[in-house]
């Protein structure tokens, strides 16, 4: 028997599971049966025409029955891991199991102003300083635009967003296109910085969040988007706006199965496409909360689900949190993003977008951001697995230092006690310190801490030349929708 003294072991991460892998395989069995029974509508002759040709059958004009060999095969020829670099393109976010990454949502059409306090429409310079904050917090690992500036013209605000993002921080890029024409020219300004479109796919920096009309009608927009990036070889998550209730069944299997028959649309289109297209599983299932007609952003039903079908078809999974569906800054703010932020960790989920939403998505909150950010890190210390070897279990410490003596000054104390996690927004203090320093909450805390980044000056500038590329990009996009 080895000596425990020489033995070395490393627990693992907690892993939450909502399902079985029986009950996984039975939805994908339902899945399959969805798509060659029922099928679903493509409203683009091209995507049509590709499962035509790979065998589908199609019918009612645009009606695809999709077999499940197709579904299979494209299982085969899919990566089990999709790897985002940074604007330097250093390879930072590896989506692979359970390995988690958290940043911001994109488009909420409100804000409320940590200046003020009060709810307002947003603008341009919210997404700059929303950029802004998400390069300084340590826990924020990928952006997307946070914000809807209104005072852009509409039909190009998309190219606003992201040249605000690719000017204002390195970190990866998710964006959000409304149309085609929008995804194409957000891909070239990418390519501007990266250097061409193969430095682009061999070290992706940015990726595509295609929403889906449903999963039963996917719409020409989305079908545009994903053959485009797909053929380019760029990320894509591919999301339907499913509702239980609504454009779903109201039980959880049923709204699943669904939503895996959808999703794998998509992923046999983006591999028909270019086969080994990177493609990332962008199920979450909504709930029309009846009482209401509110679709809730941080309600506890479905949570973990979608983590774990995309796990069972080894996928990385673009999951939601850190939002709350309050309409203030309160303590329901606060435990909402919470809780979902550990179940969205503990169920595996990859990519974790929408930290700092209120409102049920309406509103955003660069101190409900801050706040996130630091629950992540208090999150990443819990998941950290445990380390137990000689030097952990310190029985030599423990003899030496024996009843009587105590571990403040010990050497095996100064080597260990900094890994543990610390909090740089959180409270920590007595009472008499806490009164001393202004008897602030962590909302007054957080206010300055944005307040404070903000007044930073900024190191995320580009070359004039690549600014410049940039901007005529989407000065081209603006002349065209002014001549429409």
């Amino acid at each position: 028997m080895k000596s425990i003294m020489s033995n070395f072991s490393q627990y693992g991460s907690p892993i939450f599971r909502q399902l079985s892998d029986d009950q996984l395989q039975e939805i994908h069995f339902a899945s399959l049966e969805i798509l060659e029974r029922t099928g679903v509508r493509l409203y683009l002759q091209e995507a049509v025409d590709m499962l035509k040709k790979a065998g589908a059958r199609v019918f009612d004009g645009n009606r695809v029955c999709i077999p499940s060999h197709l579904v299979e095969w494209a299982l085969k020829t899919v990566p089990k891991r999709v790897v985002l670099c940074d604007r330097e393109g250093n390879r930072v976010m590896p989506l692979e199991g359970n390995k988690s990454f958290f940043g911001p949502g994109s488009d909420c059409l409100n804000i409320i102003d940590h200046r003020t306090g009060e709810r307002r429409k947003t603008q341009i310079s919210d997404v700059v300083d929303a950029m802004k904050v998400c390069e300084s917090l340590p826990n924020i690992d990928f952006v997307m635009s946070m914000f809807h500036p209104w005072d852009v013209p509409g039909p190009v605000l998309d190219r606003f967003q992201m040249e605000v993002m690719l000017s204002h921080t390195r970190k990866p890029i998710v964006f959000v296109t409304p149309e085609f024409e929008g995804c194409v020219d957000c891909i070239e300004m990418a390519e501007a910085v990266a250097g061409g479109p193969i430095e682009l796919r061999q070290h992706p920096f940015v990726g595509c969040y295609i929403n889906v009309s449903s999963d039963l009608k996917h719409n020409k927009e989305a079908l545009q988007k994903l053959l485009y990036l797909s053929e380019k070889g760029i990320p894509t998550t591919y999301t339907s706006d499913s509702q239980r209730g609504a454009t779903s069944p109201v039980t959880r299997a049923g709204a699943l199965s669904l939503t895996g028959a959808g999703h794998m649309v998509g992923l046999v289109l983006s591999q028909l496409m270019r086969e080994g297209a990177p493609f990332i599983w962008g199920a979450w299932q909504q709930t029309l909360y009846l009482r209401t007609q509110i679709v809730p952003y941080a309600d506890p039903d479905m949570k973990g689900l979608g983590a774990a079908q995309a796990h069972y078809y080894g996928l990385p999974y673009f999951g939601m949190a850190g939002c709350s569906d309050t309409k203030v800054l309160d303590a329901q703010a606060g435990a909402e993003a919470g809780m979902s932020l550990l179940i969205d960790a503990l169920s595996g989920a990859n990519l974790i977008h929408d930290l700092g939403y209120l409102e049920s998505g309406l509103t955003g909150s660069l101190q409900l951001l801050l706040i996130c950010d630091e629950l992540v890190g208090w999150i990443r210390s819990f998941m950290q697995g445990t380390e137990v070897n000689a030097d952990t279990l310190a029985l030599d410490v423990i003899d030496e230092v024996g009843p009587d003596g105590h571990f403040l000054e010990s050497d095996h104390t100064l080597r260990h006690f900094k890994k543990d996690w610390c909090s740089n927004l959180l409270d920590r203090q007595n009472y008499e310190s806490w009164a001393e320093a202004g008897k602030k909450s962590i909302l007054e805390t957080a206010r300055e801490k944005v307040e404070e980044i903000l007044n930073n000056e900024s190191s995320m500038v580009l070359s004039n030349e690549i600014q410049k590329k940039i901007r005529s990009i989407r000065e081209m996009a603006e002349a065209s929708a002014r001549a429409k």
